[in-house]
């Protein structure tokens, strides 16, 4: 089996120090040309490679941030991770893309990583309610930046969007578009982006003059499968709803397939406004009117209040919004906008 060279071996071929190399290495040392290249000549030849736990001990730091998330199949969380990555490089650090599956080991493992200097911050999303447990996993630990749902009681920088004027959005368009008869299709009863969504949703209502009807809210899950179930539901019942707001655009595609199953037609015999504005929204059978929300720039906010962080700038809550000075937490919130496509036409007078 072939030698394993050793800083020691580098320093003896360019002919420096052990301290020397390795303080070169670290990045914490400049070196006159003519000995960078005899060092840099040494370590190619020998094909060294450091070891990472050594120089995480001696720096104090792994250069390296994560990313914790459901999974990377969304396209939506594939377009985060991009972002994350993009801005992690042009701040100097690497990025660990840790996938959770929703399960709480795996949050927990990755959460432990903080621990072990595996990572030095952790940008966090999840998709699931907690029962507490994530909250007490998360604890005192620091360098964490909770973005696109909330982990409630946990005390760390937050970046979500205005689900609250999203929802509000999407429902006061369908009520402009003549619509009085409109449900509210979404995820888990008790995650954040469903409660926020279904705020705006009842405010515009409200404005409007029309009453709430909590029959016509289901809860399921932000999946394909749930938005068939839900549309198949809706046509059942002996007064359909003319319009629906769903609250991910995945929940519209299982809708849409749903009721071209049956027959029906969308915008004629039922309007839909989906939520994210994923990539597929603009090339469905109609295109989707949609509420964008942009994970791009949800990932890059993320990454630039941890690096604050990392690099202990007391502006990092800075980039917090302004509604932080009342609630005590570093929240900041970005907008979302609606897209108007052809999913969305006046109700058919039945």
């Amino acid at each position: 089996m072939a030698k394993v060279s050793t800083i020691r071996d580098v320093a003896e071929l360019a002919n420096v120090s052990k301290a020397t190399v390795s303080r070169y290495l670290n990045g914490t040392l400049t070196l006159p040309a003519e000995t960078k290249k005899r060092v840099d000549d040494a370590v190619i030849a020998l094909n060294y490679r450091q070891n990472s736990l050594a120089r995480r001990l001696s720096i104090g730091s792994s250069e390296t941030i994560g990313l914790a998330m459901p999974d990377v199949a969304n396209p939506f969380f594939a377009e985060l991770a991009d972002a994350v990555e993009e801005a992690a490089s042009e701040g100097g650090f690497g990025l660990s893309l840790c996938i959770t599956r929703n399960r709480l080991e795996r949050e927990a493992l990755y959460l432990s990583w903080l621990d072990t200097q595996h990572l030095d911050g952790l940008i966090f999303a999840t998709n699931r309610p907690d029962d507490g447990s994530l909250k007490r996993l998360i604890g005192e630990r620091s360098n964490i930046v909770l973005i696109d749902e909330d982990v409630p009681g946990v005390d760390v920088p937050k970046v979500f969007v205005d689900n609250v004027e999203g929802g509000y959005l999407a429902t006061r368009h369908l009520i402009d578009a003549g619509h009085t008869r409109i449900a509210y299709v979404t995820g888990p009863e008790t995650l954040f982006s469903v409660r926020e969504r279904l705020e705006g949703y009842r405010r515009a209502l409200d404005e409007a003059g029309l009453p709430f009807d909590a029959s016509l809210v289901l809860y399921g899950a932000y999946d394909r499968r749930f938005g068939e179930a839900a549309a198949a539901e809706l046509i059942a019942r002996d007064v359909v709803p003319t319009a629906v707001f769903a609250a991910s655009d995945y929940l519209a595609v299982g809708m849409l397939k749903t009721l071209r199953e049956r027959g029906l037609d969308v915008p004629a015999d039922m309007s839909i406004v989906g939520f994210d504005d994923m990539e597929f929204a603009s090339l469905l059978m109609p295109p989707i009117t949609t509420l964008r929300q942009s994970a791009r720039e949800l990932g890059r906010a993320g990454v630039a209040i941890l690096l604050a962080m990392l690099a202990g700038d007391p502006a990092a809550t800075a980039l917090a919004s302004t509604s932080a000075a009342t609630s005590g937490k570093p929240e900041h919130r970005l907008p979302v906008s609606l897209i108007e496509r052809a999913s969305v036409a006046p109700p058919r007078k039945r």
